[in-house]
């Protein structure tokens, strides 16, 4: 396996700039997550690594190994998209051999790589369907054996799960991450689903308008985010971002620097007691706890965690109290630290 490296890296389509000046390290073995909204740059970034977008400025090295010009059959990456793109009319068996046949591999290294991703992937008693035959857990699968037999340096995964369901997403989810541990393989992953990205990555690239909004371990982004933009995208359900006016939230007096203009607080950081005063306006009932849409004094909305049997109803006001440290922003979003943090 590799690492990847990405330096100073820019794609324009004319006067439009879809990634700007990204620098980045994915070390060898790694989980790598790019993560943001729609049509931030995440899937173009990923397909410049992979060679099949054109780098207007910058660099991809893979190993050490500058590969801007190298084609993308020859950069030793595998790649696994969203649509699976399995042959129709050739086998689960054939699909997984189709690449290494066609590189002139000998039938019996073929069938060995192909019996060991079959065997990890647990695709033994499907090798002789057709992926009309398969469910969409099935295909995907199907899909990853496909790349794990080309033994790559590197795997990049486009939006792999998109097309299942809520359940055989959860479960894909947990495969992969057990996968990873098992190959230690280097992996570059694009989603814009932040749950996603929070259970499986080692590493955390948040993507807004092209550009890398901050970088780190999931637990990092999502206790010490550096903007409000990552403070509300990581985390289900979101961060409560609180507008502040002269020094008070909700008419009341809070200790802030001087500088603050929205807090920040978590929905399962609020405590209940003499405080804030808030309306719960809806109730999401998710079973062992409770998301209430509240409504403060002053109007603004906010999230709640509520947990317990003795839970608030539609309609119910609620004192809340705020947690000891809470974050701070500036007017631009920018998180105002501590000395020394």
């Amino acid at each position: 396996m590799s690492s990847i490296t990405l330096n100073a890296l820019h794609k324009s389509y004319g006067a439009l700039d879809v990634i700007r000046d990204v620098n980045l390290q994915v070390d060898e073995g790694e989980f790598c997550i790019f993560v943001g909204p729609s049509g931030c740059g995440k899937s173009t970034l990923l397909r410049m690594i992979a060679g099949l977008e054109t780098i207007t400025s910058g660099e991809v090295r893979i190993g050490g190994d500058v590969v801007n010009d190298v084609a993308p059959a020859d950069r030793g990456i595998a790649m696994v998209f969203q649509s699976y793109a399995l042959y129709p009319h050739m086998t689960v068996a054939q699909n997984m051999s189709f690449g290494l046949r066609r590189t002139g591999h000998s039938r019996q290294e073929t069938a060995a790589r192909v019996a060991e991703a079959a065997g990890i992937l647990q695709l033994g008693a499907l090798m002789d369907r057709k992926p009309a035959h398969l469910s969409g857990g099935q295909r995907q699968r199907v899909a990853i054996g496909r790349a794990i037999v080309r033994q790559p340096r590197a795997f990049l995964f486009d939006e792999p799960l998109s097309n299942l369901d809520a359940e055989l997403r959860a479960q894909m989810r947990v495969e992969l991450g057990q996968l990873h541990k098992r190959l230690g393989a280097t992996m570059i992953y694009v989603t814009h689903d932040q749950v996603e990205a929070m259970t499986l990555g080692d590493k955390i690239v948040v993507l807004r308008d092209g550009k890398v909004e901050q970088v780190g371990s999931p637990d990092q982004l999502y206790t010490d985010p550096d903007n409000t933009f990552v403070a509300g995208f990581i985390g289900s359900p979101r961060m409560n971002l609180i507008d502040l006016h002269d020094g008070t939230l909700s008419g009341h007096e809070i200790a802030a620097p001087p500088n603050a203009r929205i807090i920040g607080i978590r929905p399962e950081q609020f405590g209940q007691g003499r405080g804030l005063e808030a309306t719960v306006m809806v109730v999401e009932n998710l079973g062992g706890i409770s998301i209430l849409h509240c409504a403060l004094s002053d109007g603004q909305a906010i999230l709640v965690e509520a947990r317990g049997e003795d839970r608030p109803t539609q309609g119910a006001r609620i004192g809340l109290t705020l947690p000891a440290r809470p974050l701070f922003f500036d007017e631009a979003g920018n998180r105002l630290r501590e000395a020394g943090a």
